[in-house]
C-alpha cells in the first residue's frame, strides 16, 4: 500500500462524510456544492491552516507535518482515537532503507499460550489471531464453532478470507454484514501498520478480486480497532447464541491477540455453547450428552472450503 495514496484518500473520505451543519459550517443558498462533505477551504478555516497547505497534505505531500497541525486536522474531521491514530501513522516518516526488506517471519505461538487455549477448552471458545487475521492457534471449542482452521491449508488460515470467500460465513453471523465489514475495517488499520507486508498486500488483492463486498467496503477507507465487543452465533447444529468476546494481547508478541468467547451464566446461550463443548469432548466426557444424529464436524460446514 502506497502511504501517500492512502493518506490522500483517506483524508478525502473523511472529509466527504462530514457535512457542513455537522461541522459547524454556515452555507448560502448561492454557493453550489459540487463535493460531498467539506469543500478543502472550509476544512482548512476549521483547522487554522491555509488552502494550499491543508490541500498539499491531502494529495500525500506530507512532508514534516507537525503533531500540532496533524491534532488540529483530526479534531475538524472529527476523527476518533483510532482513526487519528491511523492519521498519524500515515505520516511518520519512514527510515530510508539501503537493502531489500527481508519478508516477515512466520508467527509462531508459544507452548505456554497452546496450554492456555486447552486449559480453555470446553469452557471458552478461543484462539490467537496474528497479522492480517490469520488464525495462528485455536481450540477444540473455538473449531467447532466457527470452523477447523487447523484443517486447512497453511495459507487460507485467515479469518477474513473465511468471512468473505465461505459462503458458511454468511449463516454463521446473522449479522454477516456488520462483521464483515467490521473485518475490512481492522485489515485497513493492519495496512497502514504494516504497508510493506507482501502478504497482505497477497490477501487485500484476492479479497478485492473475489469479493464485491469486500471491495465496496475497503473503499470506504474506514478503520477499526477491535478490541472487545458482543457477536451472534447462528450455529448449524446448536442454535442461536450471543457471545461476548475480549481481544487480549499476548505479551511479548505485539502482533498476537488471544480472543475469548463468554456468556451470559444461566442465558439459553449459555446452553448452547455447554452442549457445544460436550460434544467437542473426548467419548469418555460424552456419557451425558443429548443424542442426535448431527455432530460438529468442527465447523460450520464441512464441505465448503474457503
Amino acid at each position: 500500500m502506497d502511504r501517500n495514496t492512502e493518506l490522500s484518500e483517506f483524508l478525502r473520505s473523511r472529509r466527504a462524510r462530514l457535512s457542513p451543519g455537522d461541522a459547524g459550517v454556515s452555507v448560502t443558498n448561492d454557493s453550489p456544492r459540487r463535493v460531498p462533505g467539506l469543500r478543502r477551504e472550509e476544512l482548512a478555516q476549521l483547522a487554522g491552516v491555509s488552502t494550499d497547505y491543508y490541500t498539499r497534505l491531502e494529495q500525500g505531500r506530507h512532508l514534516n507535518v507537525s503533531e500540532t497541525v496533524l491534532d488540529a486536522v483530526a479534531r475538524a474531521l472529527q476523527l476518533d482515537e483510532t482513526e487519528r491514530a491511523y492519521l498519524f501513522e500515515l505520516t511518520r516518516p519512514r527510515p530510508r532503507r539501503t537493502v531489500r526488506r527481508r519478508p516477515p517471519r512466520p508467527q509462531r505461538v508459544r507452548p505456554g499460550v497452546h496450554a492456555l487455549l486447552r486449559t480453555l477448552d470446553g469452557i471458552s471458545p478461543a484462539f490467537v489471531l496474528g497479522r492480517r487475521g490469520d488464525v495462528l492457534a485455536s481450540n477444540q471449542l473455538a473449531r467447532a464453532l466457527i470452523i477447523d482452521f487447523e484443517a486447512l491449508p497453511y495459507h487460507e488460515r485467515n479469518m477474513a478470507r473465511f468471512m468473505f470467500l465461505d459462503e458458511a460465513a454468511r449463516s454463521l453471523w446473522p449479522d454477516w454484514e456488520t462483521v464483515a465489514a467490521e473485518m475490512v475495517a481492522s485489515l485497513r488499520l493492519e495496512a497502514g501498520r504494516h504497508p510493506e507486508d507482501p502478504r497482505l498486500t497477497e490477501l487485500v488483492g484476492e479479497l478485492t478480486i473475489k469479493s464485491a463486498d469486500f471491495r465496496k467496503w475497503w473503499a470506504d477507507h474506514n478503520v477499526r480497532e477491535k478490541t472487545h465487543g458482543v457477536k451472534r452465533y447462528h450455529h448449524p447444529v446448536v442454535g442461536d447464541m450471543t457471545l461476548s468476546y475480549e481481544n487480549v494481547a499476548v505479551p511479548g508478541d505485539p502482533d498476537q491477540a488471544l480472543c475469548m468467547y463468554t456468556v451470559e451464566p444461566g442465558s439459553p446461550s449459555e446452553a448452547a455453547l455447554r452442549l457445544l463443548a460436550s460434544w467437542t469432548a473426548p467419548p469418555s466426557a460424552r456419557s451425558s450428552a443429548p443424542s442426535s444424529d448431527a455432530r460438529p464436524s468442527g465447523g460450520p460446514s464441512s464441505d465448503v472450503s474457503p
